[in-house]
């Protein structure tokens, strides 16, 4: 009886076919790990390439696994590798497959059939829940994440982080892999050597969605709300998710672009977004919710109290109308010309609008002191003999 459970046991197991590798051909997957970027700690989702033939390797890491990820995780494989592999084998992760049809094809998602299209490789998908189908980049995911990815990472950016992944792969070349005798770098020769030319043009490693622009000017993207100009208020707009930012296009102009947010419920203002409605409603400056937070020079602040104290209400509107002039130039050039006019005594708008084009055009400025009535008036008095009498003073001493 012990005999026949040992002989059924092993009959159940599962027997495996070895492969062969030929140059020219790539595994990719998603693995986790944890890191701490800018000081927070956090789980980070890594992009994997793997060349079966080579064993050489890609990592890039991602805040989240999207859509955008793994997009740009391709388009930075490829750049990294200064090719296009012939074919890459997946998983049959949603971010590239919509559906799984009865006779075993795949509907490819919208995005990754963009990417096919411009890339011109081959797909290939392992069979659902069989990890063994593309082993060579489940192996990578887990001894890349224990030979770079250990003890935790701490890095000030993502960017950083992947730089560091990135040298890592390179150095990762001159070991040798397996049974080979040959360092991953001279076999990667033959894998780049199948590889197609990178295209011409570059592609947008971006999600694409319609959106609506709400009454106070925000567009919400994956739940974050992000400021457009009011001008464009209740249009239909077309959002571009890249993995750092988002970029927002009212036809074929490009009207915002935000660093992304992976929060909830998060809002993006531009404060320059909303100035020139803020203009025509000045009363609504110090309440102006994309305002609280905009970290301005402290010179911006003092302009203000001056100009409030000689001109009143009109002062707000006009300082108001010195912020629009970050519309048009770099604020530090404002900030520059704000400090100019203050020791000048030129407290007005159009005194630091001339004084930021002189600093823009590289030119002396010219200011015709008579065109500012809010000028301290110089009193000179009549000039008298008895006056002079006042050098006199000690002389003879």
């Amino acid at each position: 009886m012990k005999s026949y459970v040992h002989d059924q046991k092993l009959s159940a197991r599962e027997t495996f076919v070895p492969l062969a590798h030929p140059p020219g051909h790539a595994q990719v997957d998603f693995g986790e790990a944890i890191g701490v970027i800018g000081g927070v700690r956090q789980k980070l989702h890594v992009f994997f390439m793997d060349l079966p033939h080579s064993d050489a390797p890609f990592m890039k890491a991602y805040p989240a696994e999207t859509t955008e990820a793994f997009l740009d995780g391709h388009v930075a494989a490829f750049a990294f590798f200064g090719g296009v592999p012939q074919s890459i084998l997946y998983d049959n992760t949603k971010l590239a497959v919509a559906k799984i049809c009865g006779d075993g094809t795949r509907d490819r998602t919208r995005m990754f059939t963009a990417l096919l299209s411009h890339y011109l490789f081959a797909d290939r998908f392992g069979r659902p829940g069989k990890g063994n189908d593309k082993g060579k980049v489940e192996n990578l995911v887990k001894c890349g994440r224990r030979a770079f990815l250990t003890p935790v990472p701490v890095m000030d950016s993502y960017e950083a982080l992947n730089a560091k992944l990135a040298a890592d792969c390179r150095a990762r070349q001159a070991d040798c892999s397996g049974r080979n005798s040959e360092t991953i770098g001279a076999r990667l020769a033959a894998d780049l050597a199948a590889f197609r030319g990178l295209p011409a043009a570059a592609f947008e490693p971006c999600e694409t969605r319609t959106a609506h622009v709400s009454s106070t000017a925000l567009v919400r993207y994956r739940g974050n709300d992000y400021s457009v100009p009011t001008t464009y208020g209740f249009r239909e707009v077309l959002v571009k998710g890249f993995v750092e930012t988002v970029a927002i296009f009212a036809g074929s102009q490009e009207i915002a672009r935000h660093r992304r947010s992976y929060g909830a419920a998060d809002l993006v203002f531009d404060p320059l977004h909303y100035l020139a409605l803020i203009e025509q409603k000045p009363g609504a400056l110090d309440q102006a919710a994309p305002l609280q937070h905009w970290n301005l020079p402290e010179q911006f602040a003092h302009l203000r109290r001056l100009l409030e104290a000689r001109m009143g209400r009109k002062g707000k509107r006009e300082y108001i109308q010195v912020l629009r002039l970050m519309e048009l130039f770099a604020s530090p050039v404002v900030a520059a010309a704000i400090t100019d006019a203050i020791k000048l005594g030129a407290i007005s708008f159009d005194a630091v609008k001339q004084l930021t084009l002189a600093k823009v055009e590289r030119r002396a400025p010219q200011l015709d002191m008579a065109a500012y009535p809010y000028l301290p008036k110089p009193v000179v008095a009549t000039t008298r003999a008895a006056d002079y009498a006042a050098l006199l003073v000690g002389v003879a001493a």
